[in-house]
């Protein structure tokens, strides 16, 4: 009862391969149904059994199991189908071998579904393969070749195993896939179901071809997106790229004949190859004048030169300053003149061909509207010293009133120890008088700086060192026995590095520093003058133990005929500034934490030579 109602190919054989039992779908599957089987022996059924099978029977009856996946069986008819077969020995309760038991399944119709589609697919292949013309390609969810065709290979230049995993961005130029182009075409056509359009496409070589492109979406059963198609139409024909061509060449021209800066063309040889009409407008030369012609044509022979060394040095190592930097050269006219130019030279690839765009921009004007300025602003410079006269000429009272009063000091001294007749006052006469002397010279040196500044504009710069500038700064201001009881101490290294400044003008500065400053302490006040490096400049500051500036003067301190004294005229500080600045240094002041003020200002310091380096 198993047997007949098991729902599988079982049938059941003894030791003669006679049939004991078998199931009816054993019986269906091998057109047996209505027919007396049982007793009856294998052979006499299925004559048509080859030794092959007989073999097999001999081993099972022997005690193996053997198994097939699949193979052929063929009928007494000449047909034949496909089964999947197992054959085990069944034993006897005493142990022994009593027959075999034969298990088949029928698959005829799935092997033969399978053959058909193998068929379809070897036939969709080969009509893929052979059209002409047509690129088609599968690209999964993220764009990335999952099949490429033959006609895919013929068009594109790849061959499938170079573009399998990759993605299709690969068929895109530089610019498109700078602009996204390739990503916009899969969201198009993921989003629409299918994205059409005519344009250029690049082959392996590098050239490009005129292609009608579509890409479309593929979804499984569920609406799921799995990947995309594209089919790409060679469209190139003489007609359509003569049209391109065209349009590219009126594009061009148009480009060429409204840009507002020259624009030159050349090969690698430096061969003209395209000439604006700006360029025509600035050299004088036609377009047939100049086309095939070196570049050199255009510039003055060292420029022409080196413009050639530095092309041939590009062409060969990829390194030079002639793509991406701009210069100043020497252009030459048709009529032999010369201008002014600024050169920026571009660099494009045309397959294996590379050709260089130049951009020439007249200076002509630029550098006369310069040089007009330049003029202007030392006329402006000329004149503002001119108008500063009568402010340096009140300054001169201020600037002179210390050495005139040390020079009359020095002389009243001498006239009172001529009238006291003092024995042995000569030595000290002749040191005052000496004095007096220095002081005069000061003064006519003042006088002469004055003179210069307002005719030059001009520093009379040399080398000086801080210490030795501070200390004499020390010893005018503090001459006489009135500033007896001040202390004005310099504190510099005894390495500090020199300056390089106008002596007269920077010895000025200082003066007019340590005057004010005697004034603020007082009896028994302290002067400190030091010196800072500050990178290429040297801080000098004279600070003081005054009572400090106050609030309500400090933002004009600097500014002309400002004053707190009695007797003032408000110009010192403000000379002091205009002096510092003039070597290009700054001052300012600044309240110190103790009490008091600080006074700084920056001058440069003398750069060393590499010779100066040897000599130590």
């Amino acid at each position: 009862m198993f047997l007949e109602h098991v729902p599988a190919a079982v049938a059941m054989f003894d030791r003669d391969m006679c049939l004991i039992a078998c199931s009816r779908r054993w019986l269906a599957d091998y057109d047996l149904e209505g027919q007396s089987v049982i007793g009856r022996s294998y052979y006499a059924v299925f004559p048509q059994t080859d030794d092959q099978w007989r073999d097999i029977h001999r081993r099972a009856l022997a005690g193996e199991t053997l198994h097939c996946d699949l193979e052929r069986f063929k009928r007494g008819d000449g047909s034949s189908d496909w089964i999947q077969w197992e054959i085990v020995p069944w034993h006897l309760p005493e142990g022994g071998i009593g027959g075999v038991m034969l298990f088949t399944q029928k698959l005829t119709g799935i092997v033969e579904n399978d053959e058909r589609a193998r068929a379809v697919k070897r036939q969709l292949d080969l009509l893929i393969d052979n059209v002409q013309d047509y690129a088609i390609y599968m690209l999964d969810p993220e764009g990335r070749v999952s099949m490429w065709n033959d006609g895919a290979r013929r068009l594109f230049g790849w061959h499938e195993e170079e573009m399998l995993g990759r993605h299709y961005e690969r068929l895109f130029d530089a610019l498109d896939n700078a602009a996204g182009r390739p990503r916009m075409q899969l969201s198009r056509a993921a989003r629409e179901g299918s994205f059409r359009d005519r344009s250029l496409q690049l082959r392996k070589d590098g050239s490009h071809f005129l292609a009608d492109a579509t890409l479309c979406r593929i979804r499984d059963e569920h609406g799921v997106l799995i990947g995309f198609g594209r089919v790409v139409h060679d469209i190139t024909d003489e007609a359509e790229w003569r049209r391109m061509i065209a349009a590219n060449e009126t594009q061009m021209r148009l480009i060429l004949e409204t840009i507002p800066d020259a624009m030159v063309v050349i090969d690698e040889t430096g061969a003209i190859q395209s000439f604006s009409a700006a360029a025509e407008k600035l050299f004088g030369y036609t377009v047939p004048e100049v086309l095939g012609h070196d570049v050199g044509i255009l510039m003055v022979e060292a420029d022409a030169m080196r413009h050639g060394d530095d092309l041939a040095r590009y062409g060969a190592t990829g390194h030079g300053h002639v793509v991406g930097h701009s210069r100043r050269v020497i252009g030459r006219r048709k009529d032999g003149s010369t201008l002014p130019l600024e050169l920026a030279v571009g660099e494009a690839k045309l397959g294996t061909r590379r050709v260089f765009t130049g951009f020439m921009r007249d200076l002509t004007r630029r550098e006369r509207a310069d040089a007009q300025l330049r003029e202007l602003q030392n006329e402006l410079s000329r004149l503002a010293r001119i108008w500063a006269v009568g402010t340096m000429a009140t300054a001169l009272a201020h600037d002179l009133n210390q050495p005139l009063a040390a020079i009359t000091n020095y002389v009243q001294a001498c006239a009172q120890m001529a009238e006291q007749g003092e024995s042995g006052a000569a030595g000290a006469m002749g040191d005052a008088l000496a004095a007096a002397g220095q002081e005069a010279l000061r003064a006519g040196a003042i006088v002469q700086r004055l003179r210069e500044f307002i005719a030059r504009g001009e520093l009379a710069l040399s080398r000086e060192q801080p210490d030795v500038l501070a200390r004499q700064s020390c010893a005018l201001v503090m001459a006489g026995s009135a500033h007896a009881n001040i202390a004005c101490r310099v504190i510099m290294p005894d390495d500090v590095k020199p300056v390089l400044i106008d002596r007269v003008q920077i010895q000025q500065v200082l003066v007019n520093l340590l005057r004010n400053a005697v004034e603020a302490v007082g009896v028994h006040g302290s002067i400190t003058i030091t010196a800072t490096e500050q990178w290429d400049m040297m801080r000098i500051s004279v600070i003081d133990n005054g009572p400090g500036i106050a609030p309500d003067i400090a933002g004009a301190l600097f500014d002309p005929f400002s004053t707190t004294k009695s007797t003032g005229m408000g110009l010192g500080l403000s000379i002091c500034r205009a002096i510092v600045e003039a070597h290009g240094g700054i001052l300012w002041h600044e309240a110190v934490p103790e009490g008091g003020t600080a006074f700084h200002f920056t001058v440069p310091m003398v750069i060393r030579g590499p010779e100066e380096f040897n000599n130590d």
